[in-house]
């Protein structure tokens, strides 16, 4: 895993109970776990950002507007 910061995270009992069999059950650690679901969402932010950073030049227009040029090409 190379070179790891430590931090204290408070899970609902739950939670906890859960991570605890999953790991147990894909032979990993709760650590590893986390780190991939976090690795993951928040790649998926990224890829989000630099979705709406390509496209801000775009022109705005409104939902009503856009709802009556859809139904003027018989979109909906």
């Amino acid at each position: 895993m190379g070179l790891t910061k430590r931090a204290t995270v408070y899970f609902d009992p739950a939670i906890h109970k859960t991570l605890k069999v999953k790991a147990a059950e894909n032979s990993t650690s709760i650590s590893e776990i986390i780190n991939n679901l976090l690795l993951r969402e928040l790649t998926e932010d990224k890829e989000d950002l630099d979705s709406f950073r390509e496209r801000i030049s775009e022109p705005v227009i409104s939902y009503k507007r856009l709802l009556d040029e859809l139904k003027a090409d018989g979109k909906i």
